[in-house]
């Protein structure tokens, strides 16, 4: 993105939908980041592994069977940024979740 001068500047979140998967396995929700309020990336996967979690950008299958991201950050500092704000939302949804469940839990 550029200002009205032609500079670069840098790129906000503006929201992050999450959609949990209600289902065993590691994939745990799938979510879409839009930027600048102009442009949204669907299909981040939320992914639980050992380490943690972390996440996945969409990609699709080739015809060798290997998968390739469709869309990526450029670098690691935007990855380690969207990576955090997504794993942070996620979790915030978890929370809301588990205190509705909380609060309904004697209907």
């Amino acid at each position: 993105m550029f200002n009205q001068k032609g500079s670069a500047k840098e790129m906000e979140i503006t929201d992050i939908r999450v959609r949990k998967v209600n289902k065993e396995g590691k994939m745990k929700a799938v979510v879409s980041v839009t930027f600048d309020n102009e442009i949204v990336i669907h299909d981040i996967k939320v992914i639980e592994r050992d380490e943690g979690l972390f996440i996945a950008m969409p990609s699709r299958r080739t015809a060798d069977g290997e998968f390739r991201d469709v869309a990526h950050p450029i670098n690691a500092d935007t990855r380690n940024k969207i990576q955090k704000l997504v794993l942070e939302k996620y979790e915030a949804a978890l929370l809301e979740e588990e205190a509705f469940e909380r609060e309904h839990a004697g209907e």
